[in-house]
This record gives structure tokens, C-alpha cells and sequence, in this order.
């Protein structure tokens, strides 16, 4: 079991705090030595889930690409907590504003 640390806890309460939407859309991620696709289970102002068995580790960062409503966005984020064999929370981290905006507005979330 994956003991959280004080990053995680900060995820977590953010998480709770931001509106989320189930979605599933293919994400290219790289962190670390890591490459590949995988697909988003949620998503939200905060961040997102990804299924994959990648070995990813929390505060590993990652660059995840990703498409919504035909708009391609290129997002830093940092893995928040992991699931090892099921997938990875991944928290934004330095999203730009128009960025968050469309997601806000997309997936109707409102600040």
C-alpha cells in the first residue's frame, strides 16, 4: 500500500475541492524514463486520472498531450499518487490560463 505523503494530501483535499468529469480521451505522456498512451478516466481544473501500467512515481513530472473537442493541448503536471498496475492522479502544474479556461468551459466545470 502507498503510504501518501503531504503532496498527495494537498492533491487529494484539491481534488475534492475541484469538480471532475468522468472522460476518457488518449493522452501521449512522457516522465522519466517513461513514454506511451493512455487514456483519462476523469479529468478536471486540477488534473486528471490515466489508466496505464507505466512506472510512473508520485512527484515524477510529466508532459501529457492530449485532444478535447479537436483542440490539441500540451499540459506539465506532475504524478499527485499512483495506483501501481491501474494508473496514475496527475496534478497541473503551471497550466496556462486559456488552457484551463477551455477545460473549465468544455467539461463545464466553472471556477
Amino acid at each position: 500500500m502507498i503510504k501518501p505523503d503531504s503532496e498527495d494530501d494537498r492533491y487529494t483535499n484539491e481534488r475534492r475541492q475541484n469538480d471532475r468529469k468522468k472522460l476518457i480521451v488518449d493522452v501521449q505522456f512522457e516522465g522519466g524514463d517513461a513514454t506511451g498512451i493512455a487514456n483519462t478516466r476523469d479529468i478536471g481544473s486540477g488534473g486528471f486520472y490515466m489508466t496505464t501500467t507505466a512506472d510512473l512515481s508520485t512527484g515524477m513530472p510529466l508532459v501529457a498531450v492530449l485532444t478535447l473537442a479537436g483542440r490539441e493541448m500540451r499540459l506539465n503536471g506532475v504524478v499527485a499518487y499512483t495506483d501501481p498496475g491501474h494508473g496514475v492522479g496527475v496534478r497541473f502544474k503551471d497550466i496556462r490560463d486559456e488552457d484551463l479556461r477551455f477545460l473549465e468551459s468544455e467539461l463545464d466545470l466553472g471556477s
